[in-house]
């Protein structure tokens, strides 16, 4: 329960913090260009609000709304989700969005997608300047990775280290390196002191990313770091330095192979409706080897950390000036990712994949975490950005396509047809908002 709150706030807190910057943009353009802004709200607001005030000798009504999904800054003079047709029959007022030149109201459309580009840059870029950079660089993992039967079967072997795919260096272990070796033709390693080529066949990403076990890991070495006093391992009599060679009779060579064996273990001890699970494990100690019956401890753990390796991590400190360059090149990389992962929305898996608030509240940690919190912070605002900016009724993208057409063609769009487009894009987006969320109870239950 605690994770799940701690998950929730932050989830609210990040997304209160997207849709006032958002909100925000649309505001700035408005009221710069003197467009009557009628209300600014957090979350919507369907038959009553949860708090609301109106300054006094101000135009524009604050409020949050009940209704966690997004929010709306809404502008006199548009059609847009309050879908008030009945002021778009009165005259047009100087005050009003449909009255002002189309590149004025262009400008007010993209504030939004405008803002939370911006914040996405400046996050990472202080992200950088508060934390830096810290992580082991491929080249100085000496163990290798781990690699399963599949990636076995293209031509990579366990112990490989990864250089590069298509000529470009491979530097850090995250998403970007297995991104580029999925999409590569051709991967080099270092195998056994010796530079080897693996060709490439066409895979998905989005299939590899879920194969369990994982296509690749950092491989763990099969051998015992510490043990918690009491635990399984330790009242079984192993301990810090033993190495483990089999576990159910499954030879083991890695850590990595000792938690997919685990794993098992688990699944069938809660099948079977057991408390806990017994083991049979072979130890080697000093070149003698040994065979020991462990019992886990209630929740299916033994109690021991393995496969510690002391690899050099890698720092880089920045200053507050040479933090922007460095955050605005991380946050252009990571929009192209985004971008490029997009193709895979459209196939079967990847609409099986999408994910709703459940999933969006998944990514952030168990515990509070500022710099993961601001990371993923960063990251769904790409990714608001972005997905305001297609060209879909209702969305931001979608007012843009209609003030571009106006602006080639110098003829306006009927205000019926406007308000037919945002009737269909609002029940596609509510459909998709359906969609993602019924996923998400699909993957609970399931």
């Amino acid at each position: 329960m605690e994770t799940f709150l701690i998950r929730a706030l932050q989830l609210v807190l990040s997304l209160s913090l997207l849709v006032i910057i958002h909100e925000g943009g649309h505001f700035f353009f408005a009221r710069l260009f003197k467009i009557r802004v009628e209300k600014f709200y957090i979350f919507f607001d369907p038959w009553f609000s949860l708090f609301k005030f109106k300054p006094k000798n101000s135009e524009t009504e604050y409020g949050v709304g009940w209704l966690p999904l997004g929010g709306y800054c809404k502008i006199a003079g548009m059609i847009d989700e309050s879908m008030d047709t009945e002021q778009m029959k009165q005259p047009a007022q100087p005050w009003e969005f449909r009255s002002k030149p189309a590149w004025q109201r262009l400008l007010v459309m993209i504030g939004g997608v405008l803002m939370n580009f911006l914040l996405a840059l400046f996050i990472y870029s202080m992200i950088l300047f508060t934390w830096g950079e810290q992580y082991v660089a491929l080249k100085d993992m000496k163990g290798g990775m781990k690699f399963n039967e599949e990636a076995q079967a293209i031509g990579f072997r366990d112990g490989d280290i990864l250089l590069s795919a298509d000529g470009t260096e491979l530097v850090k272990f995250d998403m970007d390196m297995l991104r580029s070796i999925v999409e590569a033709k051709e991967v080099k390693v270092m195998r056994q002191g010796a530079e080897a080529t693996v060709l490439m066949p066409e895979l998905s990403l989005l299939d590899v990313a879920k194969q369990d076990p994982p296509f690749l890991a950092a491989y763990q070495p099969n051998v015992i770091d510490s043990v918690v006093p009491d635990g399984g391992f330790a009242r079984a009599g192993i301990g810090k330095g033993d190495t483990i060679l089999a576990v159910n009779s499954r030879r083991i060579t890695s850590w990595n192979e000792f938690l997919d064996e685990m794993a098992n273990v688990q699944a069938r001890a809660e099948v079977e409706q057991h408390p806990t699970a017994s083991l049979t494990v072979v130890r080697s100690r000093g070149g003698v080897c040994d065979t020991l019956s462990v019992t886990t401890d209630t929740n299916y753990k033994v109690g021991a950390i393995g496969g510690l390796l002391d690899y050099k991590v890698t720092s880089i400190d920045y200053g507050f000036f040479a933090s922007f360059p460095a955050g605005i090149a991380l946050g252009v990389h990571t929009l192209k990712g985004y971008v490029n992962d997009m193709k895979y929305v459209f196939t079967k898996e990847g609409a099986q994949s999408v994910g709703g608030f459940g999933t969006i509240g998944s990514i952030f940690p168990k515990v509070w975490d500022w710099e993961r919190f601001w990371s993923m912070t960063a990251f769904l605002s790409i990714i608001l950005a972005f997905m305001n900016i297609l060209p879909i009724p209702a969305l931001d993208g979608g007012h843009v396509l209609f003030l571009l057409y106006e602006i080639i063609v110098r003829r306006k769009p009927s205000d019926k047809f406007l308000e037919y487009a945002q009737m269909a894009g609002m029940g596609l987006l509510f459909a998709l908002l359906i969609w993602a969320n019924f996923n998400d109870v699909l993957r609970f239950l399931f």
